[in-house]
C-alpha cells in the first residue's frame, strides 16, 4: 500500500482526498493544513466550480500536521501531494524531494519557468520522481483525441483551436495576484498549454491580444507559431464577468483525414454539450461512445497513472515536470505578447 500525505486542503486538496478513496493500493495517511478548523475535519467551506462541496470528514485515523516540515518528518510517507497556492509550490516541492519523498504537485508547477526548472533539476539530482497534476489529458474526450493523434489513424496533425473560459472566480481572493496565483493564463489556460505541448511540441512564438486586470492577463486570443509554418494552432482562454456560465471548454483538432470536435459548457440553469465527433474524409460523422463517469473521473485516471509510475519507479510522459515547465513557458509567451513585452 502506497502512503500519501496531502499538503493543503483547499478545493484541489479536497478533490484529491476524494480520488484517493477510489484508487486501490494507495491511501492518504497524513494531511498538512494551517487552518485549525480544517485540521479538525470541518471542510464544509471548501468550494469550486465542479464536483461535490466540502463536508465533515473523519480524521481519527489520519495523522494531522500544521506545517510541511512536520509532515515531512512523519517517516512513513511514499508520496507528498502538494495542493498549496502556486506561489508556495517550489519551496514545498524542494523540501519534499530533499526529504527523500516522491512528489505529486498540483498544476501549475510554479508561477515562472525558473522555479519550474529548479524543481525539475532537483528531482533528478536527488533521484526522486516529480509528477505534476495536469489532468486534462485524462478527460475522456481529450484522452481519445490524443490517442487518435498518436496512432496516426487519421494521418498527420495539421492544427487546431482550443477554448477554456470561466466566469470570474469571486471566491478566490488572490486569483489575479501575479505573485500568488497568477491569473487565468497561469491557473486556467495552463491546462490547454500543456495539452497543446503534448500534441504539437513547443511553439516558437505567440501572437496574442487580450484584456488585463491587476497587471495579469484576464482574457486573450492567441495564435501559436511552430517550426512548421503550415501548423495552424489557436486558443482562447480567460474570464468573463457574467456568472451565468461558470465554465466552458472544447476543441477542434484538424488531422489529414479527420476533424475532431468537442465542446462543453455549464450554465447556471443546466449543462450543454456538443459531444465528441469525428468528421471523416468520407463525409461521415462518427460519434464515439466514451465512458464519462462523474466530475472527478478524470482525476481518478490521473492518480491511477501516478500510482502506476510509483510502482514502476518511472516518470510519466503526460505528468512529467518538463512538460509542466513548458506549459508555463507557453502561458508566459502569451502574457508577454498581450502586455507587449519583448
Amino acid at each position: 500500500m502506497l502512503r500519501v500525505g496531502i499538503v493543503g486542503l483547499g478545493f484541489m486538496g479536497w478533490i484529491h482526498w476524494l480520488v484517493y478513496k477510489r484508487v486501490p493500493g494507495i491511501e492518504v495517511v497524513a494531511i498538512c493544513e494551517q487552518d485549525p478548523v480544517r485540521r479538525s475535519g470541518d471542510w464544509r467551506t471548501i468550494r469550486g466550480n465542479f464536483g461535490p462541496p466540502g463536508e465533515l470528514v473523519d480524521l481519527k485515523k489520519i495523522r494531522v500536521y500544521d506545517s510541511v516540515d512536520r509532515l515531512l518528518g512523519d517517516g512513513e510517507l511514499d508520496l507528498v501531494d502538494i495542493c498549496l497556492p502556486p506561489s508556495l509550490h517550489c519551496e514545498a516541492v524542494l523540501k519534499s524531494l530533499d526529504a527523500g519523498i516522491h512528489v505529486f504537485c498540483e498544476k501549475p508547477l510554479a508561477l515562472n519557468v525558473t522555479d519550474c526548472e529548479i524543481m525539475v533539476a532537483r528531482a533528478k539530482q536527488v533521484s526522486r520522481r516529480l509528477w505534476v497534476g495536469h489532468v486534462l489529458p485524462f478527460f475522456p474526450e481529450y484522452s481519445f483525441a490524443r490517442q487518435a493523434v498518436q496512432s496516426g489513424e487519421y494521418g498527420r496533425i495539421l492544427g487546431g483551436t482550443f477554448k477554456r473560459v470561466i466566469s470570474d472566480p469571486t471566491w478566490l481572493k488572490d486569483f489575479y495576484d501575479p505573485q500568488r496565483i497568477g491569473g487565468p493564463l497561469v491557473d486556467l489556460h495552463v491546462h490547454d498549454a500543456h495539452y497543446i505541448r503534448l500534441l504539437f511540441g513547443m511553439p516558437k512564438r505567440a501572437l496574442s491580444r487580450g484584456r488585463t486586470r491587476n497587471g495579469v492577463v484576464s482574457y486573450c486570443n492567441s495564435i501559436l507559431e511552430f517550426a512548421d509554418p503550415t501548423m495552424a494552432v489557436s486558443c482562447i482562454s480567460g474570464v468573463i464577468d457574467q456568472q451565468g456560465r461558470p465554465f466552458n471548454h472544447g476543441f477542434e483538432i484538424h488531422l489529414e483525414r479527420a476533424t475532431l470536435q468537442f465542446e462543453f459548457a455549464s450554465f447556471k440553469d443546466r449543462t450543454e454539450s456538443m459531444p465528441l465527433k469525428i468528421l471523416t474524409d468520407q463525409g461521415d460523422v462518427v460519434r464515439p461512445s466514451l465512458f464519462a463517469g462523474d466530475d472527478i473521473a478524470g482525476f481518478v485516471a490521473e492518480i491511477e497513472e501516478v500510482n502506476r509510475c510509483m510502482i514502476a519507479d518511472r516518470d510519466s510522459e503526460i505528468l512529467c515536470g518538463e512538460l509542466a515547465r513548458d506549459a508555463i513557458q507557453i502561458s508566459q509567451m502569451q502574457a508577454d505578447a498581450v502586455l507587449h513585452k519583448p
